[in-house]
């Protein structure tokens, strides 16, 4: 009788809905997780997208910016007061390091801020080198003149002037909120590294361990104010081979492997075991070329560099044709995109006669920077430098390509070491001004994260202007006189505009692929 009553038990199981673990292959090890210290998707992936929270976010799907931890805000008439009323009992994670003794309040917001924008604040120097790449880069110490409490949960921001991008670059992972508790505690102690080791958030997981280059665990949160996940543990399986990341999702060992190669997409298209997620990315592929080294610092040369590379064989050779050609900055399906800039054409005998004309008939030396794992942006690093090496020889430029650890090219290509440098950008709104400010600006030259190091007060002035007025038309227009300026100033190689894609099991359910490289793992379930 017990024997066949334990049967009966046994064959109701599989039909019963038990949370598992998720396991996601992922591309890189992170910078760390005090993501405002840092500006690569791999460390907004591991910290702000599982960790953290933001006061808003970003639908995807309905194209605009939507109540987070901050459930209403209000905007004056004058559009310099943004007012924000946080959300109620919202609780920071408790772990063995820290137990919060309250909810998240308007504290955790002004300190958050003030952080990134007060030199004064005892944390503003507990940074890397570069400070805070994004605050510096999209302006917000010119732009934001106080950040004050109201009451506990009602929190205001002043700020100089109009800008109609400040709430849309609030979703972004450096604007994630932090507990004031757990600073104040970590200040007091000493520790202020472990902020960087081990983070605090609200998010829907808790990090729970990293093995640099290997793994990273995170328990559920389960005093998460959302709704609560579908797997009881994640799991980032740092596997930089996307070939490796492809196998590793076919035997089970990953259940979603991200970034892969076209030719695995094409295989496991044909395995009734997987799964294919993918969707236009709203990022761009590019060489960025450093105009504050010589000979780079000539127009004539970056035009001829851009002139001598057969970007249709890279497009073919490195995205296997999955990636549209760029032009601009930004993806076509952008509002304000100038449709009227024409990509350089592939013309070495041109290239030539442009680098004689600059003094350089002989051509010159130089260097090819990029990463050695592949991503969603770069899919065959040392591929498409060895191709780019190649069209140059042919006009007497002679590039040795360097192949350097994603976290050193990051950190030194900040530092402007760079020459020629394979790079990409993930956008985080659908706004223009999410590429323009920090890679074309002159204070994304201060950050770092301007890569062409390309400060020029005409476009400096195109995109604040851009910035400062809530009129789309007049945002418009600013915007195509600054793409002309930089495809005439040739300050990158465009490349490519990607496609988003992952490899799932089937059994993984709820798992979408962001346009713009973000990870929410909150909603996934693996049957």
């Amino acid at each position: 009788m017990h024997v066949k009553l334990l049967a009966a038990t046994l064959a109701v199981l599989p039909a019963l809905a038990f949370a598992k673990p998720l396991t996601v292959c992922t591309e890189a090890s992170p910078d760390g997780f005090d993501v405002v210290q840092f500006n690569s998707l791999v460390t907004t992936n591991a910290s702000a997208d599982v960790v953290f929270n933001t006061l808003v976010d970003y639908d995807e799907a309905a194209k605009k910016v939507v109540p987070a931890l901050a459930e209403k805000w209000d905007v004056s008439g004058d559009g310099l007061v943004y007012t924000f009323h946080l959300r109620p009992n919202v609780a920071f994670q408790t772990t063995d390091y820290f137990k919060p003794s309250r909810p998240l309040s308007a504290d955790d917001v002004v300190f958050t801020f003030d952080r990134m924008l007060d030199d004064a604040n005892p944390w503003h120097k507990v940074a890397g080198p570069n400070g805070f790449p994004h605050a510096q880069s999209m302006g917000l110490v010119k732009l934001v003149k106080a950040v004050k409490k109201v009451d506990e949960h009602t929190v205001e921001f002043d700020l100089n002037e109009p800008n109609a991008t400040f709430v849309p670059m609030l979703p972004m992972g450096f604007a994630s909120i932090y507990s004031a508790q757990y600073a104040d505690q970590l200040l007091k102690a000493g520790k202020q590294t472990d902020l960087n080791a081990k983070p605090i958030g609200t998010g829907p997981f808790v990090l729970k361990s990293y093995t640099k280059d290997a793994v990273i665990r995170y328990d559920v949160n389960p005093a998460y104010w959302g709704p609560k996940p579908k797997v009881d543990r994640l799991i980032y399986a740092i596997t930089p081979d996307p070939t490796v990341r492809a196998q590793k999702v076919k035997a089970d060992e990953c259940q979603i492997a991200l970034s892969p190669k076209p030719e695995d997409i094409a295989a496991a298209k044909g395995d009734k075991s997987l799964a294919i997620v993918q969707t236009p990315a709203f990022m761009t592929a590019f060489v960025a070329l450093n105009t504050s080294k010589k000979p780079l610092d000539d127009e004539r040369v970056r035009q001829a560099i851009n002139m001598a590379f057969d970007r249709a064989t890279y497009l073919k050779v490195v995205f296997d044709n999955t990636a549209t050609p760029a032009v601009n900055p930004y993806p076509p399906s952008t509002w304000s995109y100038d449709q009227a800039v024409d990509a350089y054409p592939y013309d070495p005998a041109k290239a030539r006669t442009l680098l004689a004309q600059a003094g350089y008939p002989n051509g010159f030396s130089t260097t090819i920077w990029v990463r050695p794992q592949g991503s969603v942006l770069n899919p065959k690093p040392k591929a498409g430098a060895e191709l780019l090496q190649a069209d140059l020889a042919k006009i007497g430029v002679k590039a040795e390509v360097k192949v350097i650890e994603w976290g050193e090219l990051i950190k030194q290509a900040k530092q402007g070491q760079h020459d020629l440098l394979f790079m990409g950008w993930a956008g985080d709104n659908g706004d223009p001004d999410n590429y323009l400010t920090p890679l074309f600006s002159c204070n994304g030259v201060k950050s770092g994260i301007n890569f062409a190091r390309f400060c020029d007060p005409k476009l400096d002035k195109l995109i604040a202007d851009g910035r400062a007025t809530a009129d789309q038309s007049a945002r418009t227009k600013d915007y195509e006189a600054a793409q002309k300026v930089i495809h005439d100033q040739a300050l990158w190689i465009p490349l490519g505009y990607p496609t988003a894609s992952a490899i799932t099991r089937k059994s993984v359910e709820g798992y979408k692929v962001s346009a713009f490289g973000r990870q929410d793992f909150a909603t996934v379930s693996v049957k």
